[in-house]
C-alpha cells in the first residue's frame, strides 16, 4: 500500500512511520504542516523546521504545507496537503494520534472526502505501554517544550529514558499528567532512532521559559553518520 505520514518529527509521528514501515507498506512521503501560529489547535510547533532534517535522515522525501494556523481554518490547508498526496497516488495516511479525538476526527474525516484511508495505529494504547515502546525500540526523543504542571525548565532538552519515564510516573500520580503527553503537556523531538539511516546531532539551542512553560529550541543541526 503506497502510504504517506503526517509528520512533525516528535515522537508520534516518528513512531507512525515505524509502524508503517513494519507492516510493509510502501511509504512514500512525510507530510509536514507548518503553522504560522503559536496557538495552532492541530500541529506540532516547536522544531518543526527540523522535519527536513529528519526527512533525510529516514530518506523519505517530505511535503511540507503552510498554515495560519487558525482553528478549523487549518483545516483546509491539511486538506490541500491530503489532495497532493491523493494526486500522487497516496492510498492511506498514517497520524500519530493517541487519545485526541479532536485531532483523529478531522483527519478522517478529511481523508474520507478524498477516499483515503487514515491510520493511527497506536490509538488508545496504554500510554505507559506506549512510552516504553518508544525507548525499548531505541528511538532518542528529547523534550521540546513543557506546558504543564510539575514539567519545569530542567525538563526541556532532556532525554526520555527509563529514569525519566519513572519520575514522569510519579508527576502524574500528583497531577495526572498524561504520561504520552496527548493532552499537550509537552512537545518531543526524536534525533535517532532504527529506522535513521543518520542521526541528528543538535550543534546549538535555547530555552524560551515563561514562567510555567517554555520550549527548548533548536537554532543550528547537522546529520552524522551513525557507527
Amino acid at each position: 500500500m503506497k502510504s504517506a505520514i503526517l509528520f512533525s518529527g516528535g515522537k508520534d509521528s516518528v513512531m507512525a512511520l515505524y509502524y508503517a514501515l513494519n507492516n510493509g507498506d510502501d511509504v512514500k512521503y512525510l507530510l509536514s504542516i507548518k503553522s504560522e501560529n503559536d496557538e495552532s489547535y492541530m500541529f506540532h510547533i516547536p522544531n518543526i523546521h527540523l522535519a527536513d532534517l529528519i526527512s533525510q535522515a529516514v530518506e523519505i522525501p517530505l511535503i511540507e504545507v503552510k498554515t495560519s494556523g487558525i482553528k478549523e481554518e487549518e483545516l483546509e490547508d491539511l486538506k490541500e496537503g491530503f489532495k497532493q498526496l491523493k494526486d500522487l497516488g497516496i492510498e492511506a495516511i498514517y497520524t500519530g494520534a493517541l487519545f485526541s479525538t479532536y485531532q483523529k476526527s478531522r483527519i478522517e474525516k478529511l481523508a474520507d472526502e478524498l477516499s483515503i484511508k487514515a491510520i493511527s495505529p497506536y490509538w488508545h494504547k496504554d500510554p505507559k505501554e506506549y512510552m516504553e515502546l518508544v525507548i525499548d525500540a531505541g528511538f532518542k526523543v528529547i523534550i521540546s517544550g513543557v506546558f504543564a504542571e510539575g514539567l519545569d525548565e530542567s525538563w526541556l532538552g532532556r532525554l526520555i529514558d527509563e529514569d525519566a519515564l519513572f519520575e514522569l510516573e510519579k508527576i502524574s500520580e500528583k497531577t495526572y499528567l498524561h504520561l504520552a503527553f496527548e493532552g499537550g503537556e509537552a512537545e518531543t523531538l526524536v534525533i535517532d532512532g532504527p529506522i535513521f539511516k543518520k542521526r541528528i546531532e543538535i550543534l546549538d539551542a535555547n530555552i524560551d521559559w515563561h514562567f510555567d512553560n517554555g520550549t527548548y529550541n533548536v537554532i543550528d543541526a547537522k546529520l552524522v553518520d551513525k557507527y
